[in-house]
């Protein structure tokens, strides 16, 4: 397996402050790579910016050979860069039948999307339930199903997953990373940025930590899970 996205040189800038300072990473295809760190390290900024939601100072993102760094945001999807914002943004006033799919507005292979609807309410037996009903009157658990589920359905290369946790309950949070965990089962390469950094190192095959902007620590999920840095600053230990 070689790598589906590599990364160098990233930088984004808001204004005079340098939120991302030049970071090297890399995707490998069929694994979960995270992105882990506190809370403004520069987390969802990077994602943003792989997504073109944000504009690049500087370095180069290739996805799949193709140079995607100055693509707009919608050319991204097409090639298959799906991403799960932070705060899930969902379409409140439209049902949950209807922001799934939102989520395949782009294909045409009809017989397919069909496919993917009924396997994305395998995955969330919870939604449904809930198809007819307004995606606004959900739990904030069942929202971050959908969106996962929305995402999905627009059947990505790479799933960008944005604090999938936040502001969930321990329980809703199982279950979330054990469905991250089986669509990657299924062969989806996904890239997690998450808080939750013991959650997020358990089930990541690579893993990468960012403070102020910048990588300071790599290896494999299970290494940085033991790594003592790791422990002090995210694990209280």
């Amino acid at each position: 397996m070689g790598a589906l996205l590599e990364v160098s040189g990233l930088k984004v800038n808001f204004g005079h402050v340098e939120a991302v300072k030049g970071i090297d990473f890399s995707l490998t295809e069929g694994q979960i790579t995270t992105l882990v760190g506190a809370n403004g390290a520069g987390k969802s900024t990077t994602l943003l910016a792989l997504s073109g939601l944000v504009r690049k100072a500087a370095g180069q993102v290739v996805f799949g050979g193709q140079n995607i760094t100055r693509l707009p945001s919608h050319r991204i999807v097409h090639l298959g860069l799906s991403q799960v914002a932070e705060g899930r943004a969902m379409l409140t006033k439209l049902t949950v039948r209807e922001n799934l799919e939102l989520g395949a507005y782009h294909r045409r292979d009809t017989d397919a999307i069909t496919s993917d609807f009924d396997h994305v309410l395998e995955l969330f037996p919870r939604l449904r339930e809930r198809l007819d009903g307004y995606a606004g009157n959900l739990s904030g658990g069942e929202q971050q199903m959908l969106a996962i589920g929305r995402a999905v359905m627009a059947r990505p290369r790479i799933l960008l997953l944005d604090e999938p946790s936040m502001g969930l309950a321990p329980l809703i949070v199982q279950e979330i990373f054990r469905i991250i965990k089986m669509l990657n089962d299924e062969g989806l390469t996904i890239f997690l940025v998450e808080q939750n950094v013991r959650q997020a190192l358990k089930i990541a095959h690579q893993a990468y930590v960012i403070e102020t902007g910048e990588i300071v620590l790599q290896g494999t999920g299970e290494e940085l899970l033991d790594h003592p840095r790791v422990l002090e600053a995210y694990l209280g230990i």
